[in-house]
């Protein structure tokens, strides 16, 4: 989130922007601020409302400001991990946020430190932040293609520096970012849209892919051009469960794309039964679109705790099973009895699926037949969702009967990479599809270790027996 409003203090605005992003990341949360002579940050651990309080914000004067919460693709969930990153160079200090995962980050870290830079952190968004505040260039546009030429990889950042605020989005268009107008003279850049309309902006457009602007007292204006022709790589995941369904992104909303993805879904596996219900939040409106596009009532069958949060982004193994066994409580009365089918928007390692199966067949579904709104996720992410290795992913492992054994459903069907396409109107050399076929726009290492920069553990001293 970024916030650009002359003659107001805007961490505040920035705040709550960022407070409608908290579904992108739970691990630290931060605001940089800058009153047009000095930058001022604040980081801390755990979600936004633990994280910054109000003496926080009214430590953080200043027309611009930045803020971020973290979800952690590479580098441990620590404090010096936490953004945005302060990064100072020749005659320049800025603070910077970042969305993505650069996958060379390793290489450019021993290249700068052999040029004598040096690093607090473990995490890539502090190499970018290095390589931007000592690129080579003496204005803007420079500096931001020094830095696209030198990154590989997904980021989609807000910077600051004491006088103005930046946007930048990689070529690819990986992760999302949009911009949008507050009251008369003020600006918002924003990782999805609907932070915009937490803070009462106006959505103007994205941010293109390889896109820069930057926001001063003169407005807004683009650094740096997008690229022209050039390769589209979205994401599709951000499509099936990362954005929020109120979002625009790519001049499409959320909410349209999710319930089509139900509709197509219906078309390539129908099912006879009485009822569809969704594994809410993520797939109540996929299974409202399966509904009406097959004729079998829409009900709900599992309540959800809201003060759980997104298993599936939770940063190790132990914390998603403990997640899912306090996350959903079934509706009995609703579902003694009934032929389910059940719609839920990926399987990813297999955690939370067997567990809601058990749940409806032991509050008396009398079937469950099990519909996914993607494809079967087949490899790693290697530009900011962290599906942990090969070996964790079920579908990389089973087949399609193999998993609907293993989960304990009547059926499972997955939509197919050409209905997922058809749901969202746009053809498939648009977005990175990575996760289900194994090709990526670019050459990744799909094995690579999201703590590769991490010290390795010092071992323990042997000790000679007495």
């Amino acid at each position: 989130m970024g916030v650009y409003n002359r003659g107001e203090d805007v961490a505040q605005v920035a705040f709550f922007g960022v407070y409608a992003l908290q579904h992108r990341g739970q691990e630290s949360a931060g605001i940089a601020s800058a009153d047009g002579h000095r930058i001022r940050n604040r980081t801390a651990m755990g979600l936004i409302s633990q994280a910054l309080g109000e003496d926080d914000l009214t430590d953080l004067p200043g027309h611009i400001a930045i803020a971020h919460t973290r979800y952690s693709t590479t580098g441990s969930n620590r404090i010096v991990n936490a953004q945005p990153i302060v990064a100072s160079g020749p005659g320049i200090e800025l603070a910077l946020a970042h969305n993505g995962n650069v996958i060379n980050a390793a290489e450019l870290r021993a290249e700068m430190e052999g040029k004598g830079l040096r690093f607090s952190g473990t995490n890539d968004s502090e190499i970018i932040a290095s390589l931007l505040a000592n690129a080579p260039a003496s204005d803007w546009e420079g500096r931001i293609s020094y830095l696209m030429r030198r990154l590989s990889g997904a980021y989609s950042l807000t910077a600051l520096t004491k006088d103005q605020l930046l946007g930048i989005r990689d070529p690819l268009g990986v992760r999302p970012l949009c911009v949008g107008r507050l009251n008369e003279g003020g600006w918002v850049i924003a990782s999805e849209s609907c932070a915009l309309d937490h803070v009462g902006a106006e959505y103007v457009r994205d941010i293109e892919p390889g896109e820069a602007v930057a926001i001063d007292e003169q407005g807004l204006r683009t650094v740096k051009r997008p690229v022209e022709n050039g390769r589209r790589a979205s994401c599709i995941f951000e499509n099936i469960y990362f954005a929020r369904p109120d979002s625009v992104i790519d001049g499409r909303l959320m909410y349209t794309n999710r319930k089509r993805m139900g509709a197509e879904l219906a078309k390539e596996h129908p099912a006879d039964a009485d009822m569809v219900i969704g594994v809410p939040d993520s797939a109540t409106i996929a299974a409202d679109g399966y509904a009406q596009m097959s004729g079998i009532p829409y009900g709900e069958g599992l309540m959800k705790n809201r003060y759980v949060g997104r298993t599936f982004i939770e940063p190790n193994q132990r914390f998603r099973d403990l997640g899912v066994r306090r996350k959903f409580n079934p509706l009995t009365e609703i579902i003694r009895g009934k032929r389910l089918v059940v719609v839920d928007d990926s399987i990813v390692r297999g955690t939370t699926t067997p567990h809601v199966v058990k749940l409806l067949r032991k509050a008396g579904a009398s079937e469950v037949h099990l519909r996914i709104t993607s494809p079967p996720i087949v490899s790693t992410c290697p530009f900011g969702v962290d599906m942990a290795t090969r070996e964790e992913l079920i579908a990389a492992n089973m087949s399609v009967e193999e998993i609907r054994r293993e989960v304990g459903a009547d059926s499972l069907g997955y939509l197919s990479v050409e209905g997922l396409t058809r749901a969202v109107e746009r053809a498939e050399d648009n977005f990175c599809l990575g996760c289900f076929t194994g090709e990526y726009p670019i050459p990744v290492d799909i094995e690579m270790d999201k703590l590769v920069m991490e010290d390795p553990e010092p071992e323990d001293p042997e000790v000679e027996p007495d």
